[in-house]
């Protein structure tokens, strides 16, 4: 049997049709609206943490669907042709090129695991000693300490005290309590004062400091305990990156030419 051409072509058509259907997610207004689109949004939804089931999937597809309509009717309204458009237009690009560029960069200067670990020893070494536990009431005036001071001696609680005489808001609810941390992180006089206590001993007289008149007391003193390199290992890594990206930026900038 001979097909004629009319008979031919209805064959190509049906055989292409569920190919051409595959390749697009509806026709909108005459208008192909292709598969890709979606599989573009479904990557950015997954860049961001969400997995893409088939319910998202159908929500993406709608979405599309809708961007094609909303789209024709802005360029019925000519606002492609606006000076705004236009403007933001290139800003957009701007940013894509620019998101893209890091990228590309990241990709091809990974940080590697020599890297993390030596940023690691330099946190231990950094952080790596004692820690110590104390308590603090703050006042404004030397008077004011020695009074608290004199009471404590006499049998007062120091908690107590605290939550009714301190004037550091963040520790004064807690009875004073300053949790653990390294001596370098108080003020000079502070620590100066503390680390010469031992466990339990409250300073003889009012320390003073920029921020008014301390009765300090030193409740617990321990070894630093520091987290292991797998626990820190995605932070350091973040913080790494972030220092070659900003270098890299760095490097751009000086070595344009700019008149």
């Amino acid at each position: 049997m001979k097909l004629t051409l009319s008979a031919l072509t209805a064959a190509v058509l049906i055989t292409t049709a569920p190919w051409a259907a595959a390749q697009n997610v509806a026709i909108v207004n005459g208008k192909p609206v292709p598969t890709h689109r979606v599989d573009v949004l479904a990557k950015q939804v997954e860049a961001s943490g969400r997995p893409v089931d088939d319910q998202v999937r159908a929500q993406l597809k709608e979405e599309v669907i809708l961007r094609e309509i909303f789209v024709q009717e802005a360029q019925k309204r000519g606002i492609g042709a606006s000076k705004d458009y236009q403007d933001q237009i290139e800003l957009a690009r701007q940013t894509i090129m620019i998101r893209a560029l890091f990228t590309d960069f990241q990709k091809k200067n990974p940080v590697t695991d020599a890297e993390v670990k030596a940023e690691y020893d330099k946190f231990v070494a950094a952080n790596s000693g004692k820690e110590y536990r104390a308590r603090h009431i703050l006042v404004e005036k030397e008077d004011e300490a020695k009074a608290l001071i004199a009471e404590l001696k006499k049998g007062a609680k120091f908690e107590d005290l605290a939550k009714a005489k301190s004037k550091d808001p963040g520790s004064g609810a807690n009875g004073g309590d300053l949790d653990w941390a390294a001596a370098a992180s108080y003020v000079p006089e502070f620590s100066e004062a503390m680390v010469k206590l031992e466990k339990g001993q409250l300073t003889d007289a009012p320390v003073k400091s920029q921020f008014g008149w301390h009765v300090i007391r030193l409740d617990d003193v321990r070894q630093a305990e520091l987290p292991k390199l797998e626990e820190v290992k995605s932070q350091i890594v973040q913080q790494l990156q972030g220092q070659k990206l900003n270098q890299f930026q760095q490097t751009l900038r000086e070595k344009a030419k700019i008149q």
